[in-house]
């Protein structure tokens, strides 16, 4: 053959994969539900710690991690520790399959023909990703969070001499949603945003960069092996938690409904840091910082792991890629 009739043969482009997005749905739901039961306990010590503010003279219910432990367990039992998971195991399943599937979806649409994505690329897909899954994520957080700080408001209530009602997650939405319609559902939906945006931004781009690194399987998917994908997601989703602490603190306090006897209210992002500032410092915005770190760090190195095995692929006999 010429060297004419090489130049005139057409040139092979990298084909793009195709996005198989229903098992990638599945994998996240499945990834979520398993994440979530392991990790719940330790969330709602966070929530507890993140809502509780300190009174005039210093004093506050829980000392640290550990004593909010042992106070909640000895107050409320085993299942105690599990409040609100009902409704965070329902919606998780669509939160993280919303989560996880936009950011392969966009990473696979960001990606150049030569089959590259740069890093800004990562940072937008996941922070569309994280804008995507606030749909779900802000009426989850708020309901989990009412029955997570349950507990707290109605210890401090006993200790005024008064009593709390108690109202299941099924009530306060039907209640949000007479007096407020949906957008009651909705509340703190800013910070909420702020927070997954954010975290999403940092965390999908270290994911990937760090699972990179590892030994790739053999069944010719080119995918990291588990222990890989595993460590990954734990040191990733430690870092991003960190990092937004301070958004998630205010989160939290924003979609407080219920607060204890002489604690502030807040009307928005913006008052709630400002008053935070002045009454609490600068470090009230790590609290439930560590306690964090310790529930997203094994909540994305499970949900990770679980979604990159591709149970959903074998269910549906779908070759995965």
């Amino acid at each position: 053959m010429s060297g004419n009739a090489i130049h005139k043969l057409p040139l092979e482009q990298p084909q793009q994969q195709q996005f198989a997005l229903l098992p990638k749905i599945i994998n996240g739901g499945i990834a979520g539900i398993i994440g979530v039961t392991c990790v719940f306990p330790l969330d709602l010590v966070k929530t507890r710690l993140q809502n509780q503010q300190i009174g005039p003279n210093g004093e506050r219910m829980y000392n640290s991690m550990f004593d909010c432990f042992r106070k909640t367990y000895a107050a409320e039992g085993y299942f105690g520790m599990y409040r609100g998971s009902g409704v965070n195991i329902l919606l998780i399943t669509p939160e993280k399959a919303i989560k996880l599937t936009a950011n392969d979806y966009f990473r696979h649409k960001l990606t150049t023909k030569d089959g590259k994505l740069p890093l800004t690329s990562q940072m937008v897909a996941g922070g569309l990703a994280g804008a995507f899954q606030i749909i779900v994520t802000t009426p989850m957080e708020l309901l989990k969070i009412q029955m997570q700080d349950a507990g707290r408001v109605a210890a401090a209530a006993k200790l005024a001499g008064k009593t709390v009602e108690k109202v299941s997650a099924t009530q306060l939405a039907t209640q949000l949603l007479r007096e407020k319609g949906i957008f009651g559902l909705y509340k703190g939906i800013g910070a909420t945003g702020l927070r997954d945006v954010t975290f999403s931004v940092i965390y999908f781009p270290l994911f990937a960069t760090l699972n990179d690194l590892g030994p790739r399987r053999n069944d010719g998917s080119g995918e990291a092996v588990f222990w890989c994908s595993f460590l990954a997601g734990l040191a990733a989703g430690s870092t991003a938690a960190l990092a937004v602490n301070p958004f998630d603190v205010v989160k939290t306090r924003l979609q407080a409904i219920k607060k204890a006897d002489g604690e502030k209210e807040f009307k928005g992002i913006s008052d709630c840091i400002t008053k935070t500032l002045k009454h609490e410092g600068p470090t009230a915005f790590f609290k439930g910082g560590l306690c964090r770190m310790i529930v997203i760090a094994p909540l994305f190195g499970i949900a990770q792991t679980v979604y990159y095995l591709g149970v959903a692929e074998g269910l549906l006999g779908v070759q995965k890629k």
